[in-house]
């Protein structure tokens, strides 16, 4: 079993960012995140759908997955997701099927964000577990990896 290490919660952030931008070296869209529970980090991971050709491999997605291993249960309660990037629709269901306790997030995603924007998924009468959101968290950094990036590709 991974060892966890306590760790304050600007620097969870601070990690999902270095995960994003391990991710654009990659080629990957810039995304980070970051599970942690009880001040240490369970799990981090950055978007990997190119390198793994698949779909899901989004960073909260992988994050999710490595947290649940690392605790061996389907179910995050008591844990915390950080993303650089609110998360679209299929991330937004499976922090709530995951049960994550609270989601952080930098930049608003105005297109694919399924939090704020969109579908507002934990707003939805069907939403059977919403975690406390807090959006914003290191915005400008997070939004100037995704400027930077999408303005190389072009």
């Amino acid at each position: 079993m991974t060892q966890l290490r306590p760790m304050p919660t600007i620097d969870a952030m601070a990690l999902a960012l270095d995960e994003a931008r391990s991710a654009a070296a990659r080629g990957e869209v810039p995304v980070g995140a970051v599970v942690m529970r009880d001040g240490a980090v369970l799990s981090r991971a950055g978007n990997r759908t190119l390198e793994l050709k698949d779909p899901t491999a989004h960073a909260e997605m992988l994050a999710l997955r490595l947290a649940c291993e690392a605790i061996d249960s389907e179910r995050l309660v008591g844990c915390d997701l950080y993303v650089t990037l609110e998360p679209c629709p299929m991330c937004a269901a499976a922090i709530s099927f995951s049960r994550i306790r609270r989601l952080y997030f930098g930049a608003g995603d105005p297109k694919g964000g399924a939090v704020e924007n969109g579908v507002r998924l934990y707003a939805s009468p069907t939403c059977h577990h919403a975690p406390e959101v807090y959006g914003g968290l290191s915005e400008s950094e997070a939004a100037g990896l995704l400027r930077e990036f999408f303005r190389a590709k072009r």
